[in-house]
């Protein structure tokens, strides 16, 4: 099946201009001012002129099977929906679990995983949740990252919160062992993924396995940054290691002090690379409010379609709309190590796009090659939807 995109302005995610894009079943194979192809080719034309065209977005940090419980069975969040990924522009998700490890299990995650790839987007998954020993597939961190195609590292561990299990510095370096052990193995990132909380320790673990370790600090990716101030400088030494940062956007549950915008020009402004923060939602995730006893005062539910509007949003308050979709696209990608086929808009890689009017209102979006929303309108739900 051909696809040939006209005319639009093409973030790759650098802008390279008015191009065509030409499509062959999943796969962008030809990117250049004009493509003509013979009559006799059967192609479907799809006319971007005025408009603009970006690399689908990657959301590294999905609750696919919703998470909370923190407050009981009533707490528990939904699962999350094809159409509502891909609503929000998303055309690759990475799973994990979170506090629930109980009701929710890495075997149930594959499978989720596995449902929305076969509902037309592209599903990866870490081993693991907040707590220590983590659950697995195989029964190893290294085995499930080594061996299964979906699991590209272990996460969301949870550290300095009081919903983790505390681990020992030992245990912390033996697991970011063997999650760089099984990404050697797998030729896969092996990312491990922290959910920071706000206790007084922030990434003072991380920062320790750092220093007297022979782990390299690119095997971490810290997320939930925005708690406090003083989480933030610390996220800011962190970086100046050589470290990366995930911010999670914001949402009208989020009851984070630090807004995304103010986050991002502290660390720019501290000479913190783009090339170093990614962005993501932590849709279907709790998003609870303790008192200071540890009980649930407040419940919410991360959106995924939060990551659109702040992407887009930042934008417009004057960030660069490269740098901003960088940290929405390749970024992550290359995080989790999927930047081979995702992540950018580049001959031999997947076809995953959007096509955005000038207000950035989502017109179209392709996931491997398969209009999923086109003119606005949603063409694939889920099975279930």
């Amino acid at each position: 099946m051909f696809t040939l995109v006209r005319s639009g302005r093409v973030y790759n995610p650098q802008d390279i201009g008015i191009k065509d894009i030409l499509i062959v079943g999943d796969k962008i194979v030809r990117i250049a001012d004009h493509i003509d192809l013979p009559k006799s080719f059967q192609v479907t034309i799809i006319s971007a002129g005025g408009q603009i065209i970006t690399p689908g977005l990657i959301d590294l940090h999905v609750h696919l099977l919703g998470g909370g419980g923190e407050a009981g069975p009533a707490s528990r969040t939904p699962e999350i929906t094809l159409s509502k990924i891909t609503r929000a522009g998303v055309t690759t998700v990475i799973g994990c679990l979170g506090t629930d490890d109980v009701s929710r299990t890495p075997e149930s995650l594959l499978a989720k995983a596995m449902q929305l790839e076969e509902e037309g987007i592209s599903t990866f998954i870490y081993c693991g949740a907040y707590q220590f020993p983590f659950p697995t597939i195989t029964g190893s961190i290294k085995k499930d990252i080594a061996l299964i195609p979906k699991v590209v590292g272990v996460g969301e561990i949870a550290i300095s919160d009081h919903r983790s299990s505390q681990m020992t510095f030992d245990e912390l370096c033996h697991v970011s062992a063997e999650a760089r052990v099984g990404g050697m193995l797998g030729a896969k990132a092996g990312i491990v993924h922290i959910h920071v909380g706000d206790g007084r320790r922030m990434l003072e673990p991380l920062l320790q396995v750092v220093k007297e370790t022979e782990i390299p600090i690119n095997q971490f990716l810290p997320t939930h940054l925005t708690r406090t101030p003083e989480l933030l400088a610390n996220a800011i030494e962190f970086a100046q290691l050589g470290g990366c940062l995930d911010f999670t956007v914001k949402g009208q549950d989020l009851d984070f002090p630090i807004t995304t915008k103010q986050a991002l020009q502290t660390v720019l402004d501290r000479g913190i690379l783009v090339n170093q923060i990614t962005l993501s939602s932590d849709s279907n995730g709790s998003m609870p409010i303790f008192n200071g006893k540890g009980a649930v005062i407040k419940l919410g539910v991360g959106e995924i379609n939060n990551l659109y509007l702040e992407w887009t949003g930042l934008v417009k308050e004057g960030f660069s709309l490269t740098d901003i979709l960088t940290m929405v696209t390749i970024n992550p990608a290359k995080r989790t190590g999927i930047h081979k086929h995702k992540g950018s808009l580049e001959e031999g890689k997947d076809a995953d796009l959007l096509i955005l009017n000038p207000d950035f209102k989502i017109q179209t979006v392709m996931a491997k090659g398969r209009l999923m929303i086109h003119e606005g309108k949603v063409l694939v739900k889920g099975t279930f939807e």
